[in-house]
This record gives C-alpha cells, sequence and structure tokens, in this order.
C-alpha cells in the first residue's frame, strides 16, 4: 500500500493512494497515530474499498508523517569517496567509517513535500541536495537484531537532506556535529511504500535492489542503486536500537548514494560543476517504486542572525 499526507482546500488529511487517486483514511487519522495504535493497513484497507474522484494531482503532497525522530546514517561508500575529498580534502575514506553504520540526529521539524518550494536557508551560498531513502518505523522495538528489526519496519520513502555546505564545513570543526548546515530543510514523500511492495527486490544479501537517480534542471546527473548502501536498512535499525528505543514513525536515512550529491561532483571533478543551487532550479530526485520529489528552489532570508561569542579575558573565580 502507499500512504500520503495532502492537504486539499485548506484542509489537511491522511490517505491511501491506488493509481493515482487519493482515498481519504476513515475517521481522519493521521499516519503517525494509525502507525502508534499499529492500525495504519487495516485503516487503508478500509480506505481503498470506498470510492474516491480526488487524484494526486489535486492535492498538495506534504510528509508522508511528522517523524517523530530523523536518524541519518552515511551509508554508500562511494558518497563518502567523493564528498569527502570536497569538504575535507581527504582523499580516502576514513577507517572509522568501516566500524559500525554511523548516523546523526537531524530536524523532524522542517520537513517540505514532495512537489513543494524550499527556499535557500539564510546565510547560505552553497546549496546541495542529498538522495536518500528512508525507511519508517512501525513498531516499537528496543535491541533489536537484524531479524527482529525487519519486522519493525513498515516502509521506504525518498529523502532529500537538503545541506548548506559553506554552513555545514565551519559547524564540522567544533567537533558536535551538524547545526544550521543541515537543520533548514528535509523533504520526505512522495508516499510511504509499505515494505510489501518492495519484497521482490530484496537480494539474497537482504539489500533492496531499486534504481536511484538524480535530475537538476531536467538533466540526468546522477545514477545509483540502494543495493550499493554498506549495511541492510535491518542492520541500520537493529544498530539504532542498541541500548534505546525506535519508536513508530521514526524515519532511517540510508545516507546519500554515490552521484547523489552536488559535493560528490565537486569532489570528483575538482570544481564546482554543476553550481550550487540557486533559484529557479529544480531538483528531482527518483527511487524505483518510491517516486519522485520535485522542488524547486526559491530566495530564502535576505539576512542570517549570527550572534557572535564574547571574549571575556577574565580571570576564574577560586
Amino acid at each position: 500500500m502507499r500512504f500520503a499526507t495532502y492537504e486539499h482546500e485548506g484542509v489537511e488529511r491522511a490517505g491511501a493512494v491506488r493509481d493515482g487517486v487519493v482515498h481519504p483514511l476513515p475517521g481522519g487519522g493521521t499516519v503517525l497515530a494509525l502507525l502508534e495504535q499499529g492500525a495504519l493497513h487495516d485503516a487503508g484497507a478500509e480506505a481503498l474499498e470506498r470510492h474516491s474522484e480526488l487524484t494526486v494531482d489535486q492535492v498538495r503532497l506534504l510528509p508522508p508523517l511528522k517523524p517523530p525522530s530523523i536518524r541519518d546514517f552515511v551509508g554508500f561508500e562511494a558518497h563518502i569517496e567523493g564528498v569527502s575529498k570536497a569538504l575535507d580534502g581527504l582523499e580516502r575514506v576514513p577507517e572509522e567509517w568501516y566500524r559500525a553504520p554511523n548516523f546523526y540526529f537531524t530536524n523532524p521539524h522542517a520537513g517540505y513535500g514532495a512537489q513543494d518550494d524550499v527556499p535557500v536557508p539564510a546565510g547560505c551560498s552553497v546549496l546541495d541536495f542529498e538522495l536518500e531513502v528512508g525507511a519508517v518505523v512501525g513498531r516499537s522495538g528496543r535491541d533489536l537484531t537484524p531479524e527482529q528489526a525487519r519486522e519493525h519496519i513498515v516502509g521506504y520513502l525518498v529523502f532529500n537532506d537538503w545541506s548548506a555546505r559553506d554552513l555545514q564545513k565551519p559547524e564540522k570543526n567544533l567537533g558536535l556535529g551538524f547545526s544550521k548546515g543541515k537543520d533548514f530543510a528535509n523533504t520526505l514523500g512522495p508516499f510511504l511504500v509499505t515494505a510489501d511492495e518492495v519484497a521482490d527486490r530484496r537480494d539474497p544479501d537482504g539489500f533492496l535492489d531499486l534504481e536511484m537517480t538524480v535530475a537538476l534542471n531536467g538533466r540526468l546527473i546522477g545514477r545509483d542503486t540502494l543495493a550499493n548502501v554498506s549495511w541492510t536498512f535491518e542492520e541500520m535499525v537493529a544498530y539504532a536500537s542498541r541500548d534505546t528505543w525506535v519508536r513508530p514513525g521514526d524515519v532511517l536515512g540510508s545516507g546519500t548514494c554515490g552521484w547523489g550529491a552536488l559535493a560528490e561532483h565537486w569532489g570528483r571533478l575538482g570544481e564546482r560543476t554543476p553550481a550550487p543551487l540557486t533559484p529557479g532550479d529544480v531538483v528531482e530526485l527518483t527511487v524505483e517504486r518510491l517516486g519522485t520529489l520535485r522542488n524547486r528552489i526559491v530566495a530564502g532570508a535576505a539576512d542570517a542572525y549570527l550572534p557572535r561569542a564574547r571574549k571575556r579575558g577574565r580571570t576564574p573565580r577560586p
């Protein structure tokens, strides 16, 4: 099944989608609430039995759900090879990358829909996209094995982890992780596609072989497959659940695929080609079976609030 959250005539609702037709979920429930109740599948089946003439083209698609948290992994070796050279001047993948499927937490409150305009963040002049797949947790779990984790993944969506590269680089130097270089926008969608819809594309090692492509202003500039990720989603969920909980609606990003970001092109080519995103650019990220995100870049805030630290220069009290 496919689930969408959408806005139509000023009202936000959730629905099941089949053949381009949106069938509103009964009772006005949200995707997240129904996941938490363990009732999403039944609600979707009931919705699809009802007649509807509302099509996807008639609504504004919102993120399919409002995730309680977003963990973003760094799962593609090819991406690390390219982007490390662009951002850090490294010619190789750091040895630490191979030891575990590392992740960071990004902003669950910065969601944009599949066709929304995305503004340039304040103070940014080097805007970039990142093509990923997100796995959505369907039920709570703690200290899961990868085998157990498979039963906790309800489905998948396309995930654009936008990056302000010029803000991101100095933030890394502090060693605390990303802040304003990352938390301004995430595009999620267009649908939450349940795991059974892609189960036939799973290879013997548990990886999903789904083509991933990037087009910029109508021109294809990147292609990879989700099967090139170095850890399965089950392994990522199991690692994320170590000593803590994963909850319904949590999103776990695969990391950016090979050739899935401009910074990777810059690192491999040694120049900023294609150029950083500017207002008017249109980014299309497509994952086989999951759908397409198509976002236009627009102008954002002109001024960036940047409070400078005060150099105290005082002698500490004894």
